[in-house]
């Protein structure tokens, strides 16, 4: 089995982009609406959003499951207040989830969290409880900069995450560290803002000792880890600096990296600088990079073949492809033994 740990619903009807702009619009009178109900999306409409798109690709490129959540960069959680945030990840949630229902041997669901800048994490926790128990979704996106590239939050070791972390371990769920769109002009949201996140919930695990406190949690850091593989020399020198213990004890039991990186050679430098038992096969399909790579003839997010390409045994090829997502995501691994997988 391939597991694709790392999709978003980023071909959901026009109809929800609509209701979004509409909220948007209104977001100084929400007197004014959108209501939730005022959102009517079919299940034909989803099954067509999903068939021609996500899981024709992954018929074509050999994948079965993908893990799914709610659009990154339509998160959005600086726009509006933790209500603006609240009703929004409720709609994107419930969709994610209906898609999961009409393909349940391919898709299952993610949660969004309703972060919003400035609001206490816990406000969170009915929506993290809502999609684990209602939705049987089996990880979170945690965005630990919800202000849209101007970092106002408290870095992910500090304890005003900790709520979120306790339910965490409760559930035995991982979260995927995903910032969503950028709205300092600064940092362009995929090619810099995205990566830029990845290596600084690298850093801020690093120089704490978050892992004390929580010897069970799981961080998925994705786009194969932003500049940490490339850099691993200098965590690793700075984690000595700091009378920190060796990266492999300090942080990889804890924290995991994604395949999401678009061409071979960085896909043999991951898997040969990072234990591939922290490797998990993804490919953000349909994402930020869509185009075909002139120098291969390959779309660039076809990640399988980097992953079978790359000098690895056959059995490391398999924590890759399943393994390490069914040790990462507990809750998956039920799901699929229940069903005899």
């Amino acid at each position: 089995m391939v597991i694709d740990c790392h999709g978003h619903y980023t071909t959901a009807p026009r109809a929800l982009e609509d209701w979004r702009n509409a909220q948007v619009a209104n977001l100084a009178t929400p007197e004014r609406g959108p209501k939730p109900s005022d959102l009517r999306i079919g299940d034909d409409e989803l099954r067509e959003s999903i068939e021609g798109n996500q899981l024709r690709l992954m018929k074509e490129r050999g994948s079965d499951l993908t893990i799914f959540s709610p659009r990154a960069s339509f998160m959005a959680h600086h726009i509006g207040n933790f209500q603006t945030s609240a009703t929004w990840a409720a709609i994107c949630n419930e969709l994610c989830y209906r898609v999961s229902r009409l393909f349940p041997d391919n898709f299952i669901g993610a949660a969004m969290l309703p972060q919003s800048p400035g609001v206490d994490p816990r406000t969170c926790i009915p929506e993290l409880e809502r999609c684990i128990k209602e939705y049987g979704m089996v990880g979170i996106n945690l965005n630990p900069d919800p202000s849209g590239g101007h970092w106002t939050a408290p870095p992910l070791s500090d304890r005003y995450w900790y709520p979120i972390y306790e339910k965490m371990v409760e559930y035995d769920i991982p979260a995927m560290i995903h910032v969503s769109t950028s709205c300092n002009p600064c940092f362009h949201t995929t090619g810099a803002h995205y990566l830029n996140a990845d290596t600084t919930a690298f850093m801020q695990c690093l120089t704490s000792d978050l892992f004390s406190d929580f010897p069970t949690l799981k961080f998925l850091i994705p786009h194969g880890g932003g500049a940490v593989p490339y850099h691993w020399g200098r965590f690793r020198g700075l984690a000595q600096e700091m009378k920190k213990p060796p990266l492999q004890e300090h942080l990889l039991n804890n924290i995991f990296f994604d395949t999401c990186v678009y061409h071979q050679p960085g896909i043999d430098l991951l898997t040969h600088v990072i234990p591939v038992k922290n490797v998990l096969f993804a490919s953000e399909m349909i994402g930020a990079v869509r185009g075909i790579d002139p120098e291969t003839g390959h779309y660039y997010d076809d990640t399988r073949r980097y992953i079978e390409a790359a000098a690895i045994s056959d059995a490391e090829r398999f924590q890759i492809f399943e393994g390490n997502a069914r040790r990462v995501f507990a809750r998956l691994d039920a799901v699929l033994t229940q069903k005899g997988q």
